[in-house]
């Protein structure tokens, strides 16, 4: 197999391999700024005329595709993949870029290791490379994995067209336990993976020909894709009236703490707890976003800040253990909780910290509302206990970058999720509007 750390084609972005330098543009490195002005203009003005002529979910969507070209692709003149992330911060409309695309025989990714310093790409073309991209962090997000999982192994199984049945069996099978075993926690990958390995055993997995497997699996991961882009669409929508049944402060933005990674870089197409507080932004509410930095790896601050920062919305960043203190101080209107899992009874797997800040919400009658996209809902699972938890890289707590945080020897534990009971959640937002547990409806 080739070297999952090295981009399968050659590309006009570079592909940085695991620990690389990121890419680093100077100022006047080539780079036309006064394209990119314009874009970011035509970007911002194009967000704020969808979210007050045709609703905000539509905008961030129509957005979304815009900015996903003129990121990814290197034909398109706007802006330059590359490039310092900080040339397109500002833009009213630059958070809305999705997090891949599907080219050929590839999937291209936002490498978001490299945020928020710069933008680059990393390619994958086969289940096996979108696991290690999903392992090393260049995706992030649930229902993003999901969908790139789905794509992986349609890859796959185009690679294994030609290949003797069993052999293909083999190959495909392993790959979906790949996929399943680096994403434990997300119920979207197990729905997506599901979806795509059910178009082929319908065909038959020891048919002969592998090139009608190939193409249904595709086919399947398209609707899996289309799905979640209209589902989180949806949810966006309900969750504005969700704010705006809110208790509204006197003066002043109405303030929301969301933890974890839910913009369109965790949606895969689109977003969901952050794409709200986006989208409610560009409709004209008054808002201001309080991310906690999330640790091990950041993602609040080095992914969620720059995706506020690039659609010009409010943010206040604190540590991790700030945020429950915040929220005893009367800082917080409300919670928007990005969910990765919900149990059949409303247990919340979502990023690790999440538990902590829902108890002290609880505690200072704080709503904690639950975004939880379809593929995330499983009625299969009874509660919060029968939720597996990964594990991230022990590194991440051991060091950053060069720095040393502990010594050598130091017994280390970094789960990426930990499990919020349902009775600390003030309610659920799905593509469906609200609901309350049980859940009994597996939906798409």
């Amino acid at each position: 197999m080739a070297d999952p750390t090295a981009s399968p084609e050659t590309t006009d972005v570079p592909v940085p391999s695991d620990g690389a330098a990121a890419p680093d543009v100077a100022p006047d490195g080539g780079a036309d700024l006064g394209r990119r002005r314009f874009f970011r203009q035509f970007a911002g003005d194009l967000a704020n005329t969808a979210a007050t002529m045709v609703g905000a979910a539509q905008a961030l969507q129509r957005t979304s595709a815009e900015l996903a070209g003129s990121i990814l692709d290197p034909t398109r003149e706007a802006i330059d993949a590359g490039v310092a992330a900080d040339d397109i911060i500002g833009a009213a409309g630059g958070a809305f870029r999705t997090a891949f695309r599907i080219d050929g025989r590839f999937i291209r990714f936002v490498d978001q290791r490299f945020l928020p310093t710069s933008i680059a790409e990393y390619a994958a073309d086969s289940a096996a490379t979108v696991a290690w991209a999903v392992r090393n962090g260049v995706i992030l997000g649930g229902p993003a994995i999901g969908q790139a999982s789905a794509v992986g192994l349609a890859l796959t199984a185009d690679r294994v067209s030609g290949t003797r049945p069993y052999a293909r069996r083999a190959t495909l099978r392993g790959a979906a336990n790949g996929l399943l075993n680096v994403s434990p926690t997300h119920a979207s990958v197990n729905r997506a993976v599901a979806r795509v390995m059910a178009a082929y055993t319908e065909i038959g997995e020891l048919e002969d020909d592998g090139v009608p497997i190939a193409a249904a699996m595709h086919e399947a991961a398209d609707r899996v894709l289309a799905d979640a882009t209209d589902d989180h669409g949806r949810l966006v929508d309900a969750g504005l009236a969700a704010l705006d049944d809110l208790p509204q402060p006197d003066e002043g933005p109405l303030r929301l703490l969301v933890h974890g990674p839910s913009g369109t870089l965790a949606g895969g197409q689109f977003g969901t707890a952050l794409s709200i507080a986006i989208a409610a932004h560009h409709a004209g509410r008054e808002i201001r976003v309080v991310v906690p930095e999330a640790r091990s790896g950041f993602g609040g601050s080095r992914i969620t800040c720059w995706e506020l920062a690039a659609a010009g919305v409010p943010y206040l960043l604190v540590a991790d253990a700030a945020a429950p203190s915040l929220i005893a101080a009367g800082e917080i209107d409300a919670i928007l909780v990005p969910a990765d899992r919900v149990a059949a009874n409303g247990d919340v797997a979502a990023v690790i910290g999440t538990y902590p800040i829902a108890a002290v919400a609880a505690r200072h009658s704080v709503p904690v509302i639950v975004c939880a996209a379809a593929s995330t809902i499983d009625p299969a699972t009874a509660d919060g206990s029968a939720i597996p938890i990964g594990q991230r890289p022990e590194g991440e707590l051991e060091r950053i970058g060069d720095l040393v945080l502990a010594p050598r020897g130091t017994e280390v534990r970094a789960p990426a999720h930990d499990v919020t009971p349902a009775d600390l959640v003030t309610s659920y937002i799905t593509g469906a509007g609200p609901l309350r547990p049980p859940f009994t409806d597996e939906g798409s």
